[in-house]
């Protein structure tokens, strides 16, 4: 969305989505087994079809399920990706998760997340 206006975001709408809030329903799902509190963020299926031609191993970030919160979340690659470089920044920042994961590495994450990951600059 970038800096433009959009009138169909109300001020509740715009404080939910930049404070995260709106992810709580996800929670359900996680009980349901469907989803993990850490791991990659899932994407649109047309990004997957996309990104997995132009990034090398895109697709080796769903081995594990997708999570709520997750490295390359924590670490500011969250939100619209409007040039391949921070696409591909995320999916290593995925990988290197997948690679080196460890109850101490998603402890790490999920404090990250309640400290500065509910109010980011790249929510939208």
């Amino acid at each position: 969305m970038g800096n433009s206006i959009d009138p169909r975001i109300t001020r509740v709408g715009a404080f939910l989505r930049r404070t995260s809030l709106d992810e709580l329903p996800q929670f359900i799902i996680v009980l349901r087994g469907g989803m993990s509190v850490v791991g990659p963020r899932s994407h649109a299926i047309e990004h997957d079809e996309l990104y997995g031609k132009l990034i090398d191993r895109y697709i080796h970030r769903y081995r594990i399920k997708p999570g709520i919160t997750g490295w390359a979340k924590v670490n500011g690659y969250r939100g619209e990706n409007d040039r391949i470089e921070k696409m591909q920044r995320r999916v290593e920042h995925d990988l290197y998760y997948l690679c080196n994961w460890s109850m101490v590495l998603d402890m790490r994450i999920v404090a990250a997340t309640i400290i500065k990951g509910f109010i980011h600059r790249n929510a939208y």
